[in-house]
C-alpha cells in the first residue's frame, strides 16, 4: 500500500471529526456533474450566469441552483456588473484538486483497460 503524502503539515491523525465533515461537505459539493461543468467553464476566467449556460448547456434554473451551492461552499465568488452577476473562481486550490482526480481516474482506467489486452 502506497504512503500517504503530508499535505501541508497536517498529518491524518490531527484532523478533527469537525474536519473530516467539512471535508466531507466539500466532496459532496463536488460530486455533482454540473457543478464540476460549471468549475471547468470558469477555469479560463470569469463569466456571468448567460455565459456559463452558454458555455455548459444547462437550463438557467439548474445552473442557478448549482451556482449558489457552489457560492456558499466558497469554491465560487460573484459580483455584480450592472444587471448581469459574473463568477469566478474564489478557490484556486480546487484545479489542483480537480487535477489529482482526473490523474488518479486516468490511472484506474489505465488499469481497466490493460486488463483486457493481450500480452
Amino acid at each position: 500500500m502506497a504512503k500517504r503524502e503530508q499535505v501541508e503539515g497536517v498529518s491524518a491523525g490531527e484532523i478533527s471529526d469537525e474536519a473530516l465533515d467539512l471535508i466531507a461537505t466539500r466532496f459532496r459539493v463536488l460530486g455533482e456533474p454540473n457543478r464540476l461543468k460549471l468549475i471547468r467553464a470558469l477555469e479560463g476566467g470569469e463569466l456571468s450566469v448567460s455565459g456559463l449556460i452558454e458555455a455548459t448547456g444547462l437550463t438557467q434554473a439548474n445552473a442557478s441552483r448549482h451556482l449558489q451551492t457552489l457560492t456558499q461552499s466558497g469554491i465560487l465568488g460573484r459580483r455584480r456588473d450592472g444587471t448581469s452577476v459574473i463568477y469566478h473562481i474564489a478557490d484556486p486550490g480546487i484545479f489542483r484538486l480537480c487535477e489529482l482526480v482526473c490523474g488518479s481516474v486516468q490511472t484506474l482506467l489505465a488499469r481497466h483497460a490493460s486488463a483486457f489486452t493481450s500480452n
